[in-house]
Order: C-alpha cells, then structure tokens, then sequence
C-alpha cells in the first residue's frame, strides 16, 4: 500500500479495518488536493481559482437517509421522535460492506478536530473516496498543527465513500443513500451522495449528542464578537442570513454555522465557513464573495461562463443551493481562536415571508425559549412545485436534523444560560414587508443592520417599546436613522384587513406546532406564545 503525506505512524488506516487499499494519502494541504480533484476529473479551476464541483443528484443533505444506531446507550438518551434507528447488527454489515467496498481505492485521509476549545474538542478522522471531500472537510473542520499529527489519535471516524450503495434489506435503510451514526463505537457511514456538507454535519450531530453532558450548548448558529468583547450569537435557518449578518466589518467573526455555549464563553466548531451563494454580490456581501473568488475555495454547483468561467452566482438552474466552502482566514477579520467570552445578545433570524412580523422584536428569556423551541422561518412560493404562497418551516432549536436529543434539553440549557449571563435577546425579520410575498418586498438589508447594530451597542435597549398585539413580544417604535413606519408591520400594508387575516393565520401556525412541546416547558413558557384568543376573536 502506497502512503504518502503526513500520518500518525502507529494509528493508520487497518485501526479502523480498511485493508487492501491501494494508498491512503494523509493530510494533503489544498493544493495537493486541488491537484488530485482536476486529476480526476471532480471538478474544473474557475477564473479566479475556486475549485468548481458539482454534487451529483443530491445538491443537499438527505435528512431522511440518516440513521443512528440504537442500542443500549442511545436507548433512553436519543430523542427518536427526531431520529432514525438502526440495530446494530444492520450497522455492522454496513460497516464490513464499507471496509470491502473500500479495498483496491486509493483514500484520501485528513486528521482534524471539531472544537475550537481543547477542552471540548473531538479527535476526527475522515477518509474520503473522494480528493475534494478530502478538501472540504480540512476546510471546515478545525487543522492541528502538523507536529500534533505525529501522535494524533482520533476519537471520532468518518468514512465518505460516494460511490458506495447502500442495500435497504440488509442495512435497514431506505434507499441506497446512507448516512448511519454510531455514538457507542464512535464511527459515522456516509455512502450514495458526493453532497460534503453531511461530514460536517455528521461531526455536528456527534457534538449535540456528547456536549450538553459536558455542560456545553451546541448551538446551530454563527457569532461575532465586538471591539469591546460583546460576543453575539445567531441562530437562523438556512436562507435567513445567519452567514450574512455575522460577517460584519466592524466585528471579528467567530464562526458562520456551528458554536458551543459553555463556561468560558463562546467557541466555534469549524475552521472555515459554508455559504450559501444564491445571488452572492461584492457589494452586498463583500467579505463572502472575496473569499468565495479565491484560490481554496470550493463552489458547488456553480454554473461558470464558458470563456472566462467566473461564476454566475445568480444562475440557480442547477440548484438553489449553491454553496461556497472557504477557510475562516479568508475572512479579513475572522478570530484566529475560534474563541470569545459570553454573549451579550442572542439574536434569532427568521426570513417570514408572511411578512407580519416586525424587523426586531425584544424577547424576554421564556420568549426566548419558545422561540427556539418553535425555531420558524418561511419558504416563499415558487421554491417546491404546488407552493403557491407562504409556507411556515418550524425547526426546533433552529437545527431538528442535528439533534440527537430531545429539544427540550437544549431549550432549557439556552433559558438557563441567558438568565445566568444576563443576556439581550431579539428575534429578527429578515424576510418580508409591506406584504407577503409576491405582494411586499424583501426587509431592506440596510434596515437590518442598522437595528442589529443598535441591539448590539447596546443603544437600542433605550428607545421606547410596545408590545405587539399578535405575538405578544416588544417591538421598539422609534430608532434614529429606521422609517418608523417599517416598524410596525401593519403600517407598511396597504390592506389592514388582509394584515389581521394574515397575522392571525400565521400565529395559529406556531399555537399549532408548539403543542409538540406544551408538557416539556413551565407556565411561563407556554404563556410566551402568541395569545390563542388572537386567532379565536
């Protein structure tokens, strides 16, 4: 078997049963990996530099081919109302079907850690079938420094063989796509898909499900912190700009996607960032599209002009999910830690694309909590065949394929530690005004900005408040600088009637789907609900 690259001489790859390989190359740097990728024919160099990949049939993670193993230990801990099972018998002939499947490759090995805190951290290793997944994941995980290569030994294994197809009979899966985690022996399949983005959720689910035992939140958001040490966290869904908002100019980025919350403040899971790229521009998202247009990025299903090939970040024909995965350093003013103290602010992001919501709105800690828990932003029509007008997406703590746990230990961990720390929270519309979609018009990001920077300084706790009539929150009423008008959502409706209808549609949605959680909460959470005698009257 052929080696080459940096590996732990003692640990290689038969620790984890792989035997007949052809080579294990360990720990490339980009360029060697740049080099294998074109060698191979996964992907083209745009003009700029970016490795250009597309992902097959799946342009996204497939939640419904996940699976975890249960077993004694995940008998009574995992929340399999969220979670798929598998016995672990089905998971051991997975697991040999990998190992053969495996013999005769060449693989591509990278030793990485998932925690930017030594003390929370996990040992990963991922072998690939593939050299730009092998890119990926050095890109989004965090990189040892070559000496602690030497002695590294992972706690944590991942094997991504794309080209491997699952048997539904004999692994208890559904299609020949799988993604199988198994918490007691510490390893995670992925097979059928080149879609990366399930390694980095799959090392993201392992820390939901180890972490709050330690006394860590693992949180699915980004976070900043500013000059003077107020860290920020942002919770949001994909498409409310979670990536966007955290990248700001005047504030160090922590991280754009996964953070844990714990006794010594904030820290981030990964080393780099994965950005949506949908209509990406220099001058909306200046930070994002620089690094984006830049050698050791990697786009995904980016369509790229056939003479210059820039990318086209506005052509969506492929997917609506194009994607760009870069290192955190390609941000100017990333954290070289990965690290900041405790959060000043919690800010929760949902696009509402029934457009009843205000720009921000104070929340009080059981607000806060439900709001987690709901964890609610809005598809527009037009996005899935048959949508033809809003449609509510509720995904509790913000992040529902990625927990293991039942939503309520995370909900109760965030409500403890706002109290503790005394934390501002806000929940931010990102999505609709002046009507739903199709009617209104996108919340100007300008707008945005300036209401997250008055939450963040600190200035906007000052200004004069009252509470929404439908969601019962408290939505400021005059900022210096914001159209007092666009605060109040029903002033920028030119059918009050048709406002009222809508408001109380929607607030029926989050009664309705928050009845899931009504017996794991105290009084003053559910009375954090939008008042039932709204949708009643």
């Amino acid at each position: 078997m052929q080696e080459t690259g940096v590996r732990n001489g003692a640990y290689g790859a038969d620790k984890f049963g792989l035997k007949n390989l052809k080579g294990v190359k360990w720990n490339l740097t980009a360029p060697h990996l740049y080099e294998d990728a074109l060698r191979a024919g996964e992907g083209v160099l745009s003009g700029d530099g970016s490795l250009c990949v597309d992902t097959g049939i799946f342009t996204g993670r497939s939640p419904k081919d996940k699976y975890t193993v249960r077993d004694a230990n995940t008998e009574n801990t995992m929340w399999w109302g969220g979670n798929q099972s598998i016995t672990a018998e089905q998971f051991e002939n997975l697991y040999q079907d990998f190992l053969k499947h495996a013999e005769g490759m060449s693989l591509f090995a990278q030793d990485l850690y998932g925690g930017a805190d030594p003390s929370f951290q996990i040992k990963t290793r991922v072998f690939t079938e593939m050299a730009w997944h092998s890119l990926f994941i050095r890109t989004l995980l965090r990189r040892p420094e070559t000496a602690e290569l030497a002695s590294f030994v992972p706690e944590l294994t991942i094997i991504d063989l794309a080209s491997f197809r699952a048997d539904p009979a004999r692994h208890g899966c559904k299609s020949e796509n799988v993604v199988a985690i198994d918490f007691t022996r510490k390893i995670v399949l992925i097979g059928g898909t080149q879609y990366a983005g399930e390694m980095k959720k799959s090392v993201f689910t392992t820390l939901n499900y180890y972490l709050p035992d330690k006394g860590v939140l693992p949180m699915h958001c980004s976070a900043n912190v500013g000059p003077d040490g107020d860290t920020a966290i942002f919770f949001g869904l994909s498409g409310t700009g979670k990536t966007t908002l955290s990248a700001d100019p005047n504030r160090t980025l922590i991280g754009d996607d996964e953070h844990g919350w714990g006794r010594d403040g904030v820290f981030n899971f990964e080393g780099g960032c994965y950005a949506k790229c949908i209509k990406l521009s220099a001058e909306a998202e200046p930070e994002i599209f620089a690094a984006s247009n830049r050698f050791g990025a990697i786009l995904e299903n980016c369509v790229l002009d056939p003479i210059t090939r820039k990318p086209d970040f506005n052509d969506g024909s492929k997917t609506e999910n194009t994607r760009s995965a870069y290192p955190l350093e390609s941000i100017p003013n990333a954290s070289p830690t990965g690290r900041a103290g405790q959060p000043k602010n919690v800010v929760m992001l949902a696009a509402d694309a029934f457009g009843v919501m205000p720009p921000i709105a104070k929340l009080s800690p059981a607000q806060a909590m439900y709001h987690f828990l709901s964890g609610y932003t809005a598809k527009v029509a037009g996005t899935e065949r048959g949508v033809t007008e809003p449609t509510p997406v509720f995904s509790t703590c913000f992040g529902s394929p990625f927990l293991p746990r039942d939503p309520s230990v995370y909900g109760n961990m965030l409500r403890e530690l706002i109290a503790k720390h005394g934390v501002d929270c806000w929940l931010v519309n990102t999505g609709w005004t002046g009507g739903m979609y199709g009617t209104g018009h996108r919340m100007p990001i300008k707008v945005t900005r300036a209401l997250l920077t008055a939450a963040l300084d600190g200035s906007l706790r000052n200004v004069e408040f009252k509470t929404d009539p439908y969601f019962g929150f408290a939505v400021p009423t005059a900022l210096p600088g914001v159209p007092s008008e666009i605060l109040d959502p029903v002033k920028t409706w030119a059918d009050k009637a048709a406002f009222d209808t809508t408001a109380r549609k929607l607030v029926a949605m989050f009664q309705k789907n928050f009845t899931q959680f009504e017996a794991q909460v105290d009084a003053e959470v559910r009375a954090a609900q939008p008042e039932a005698k709204l949708a009643a009257e």
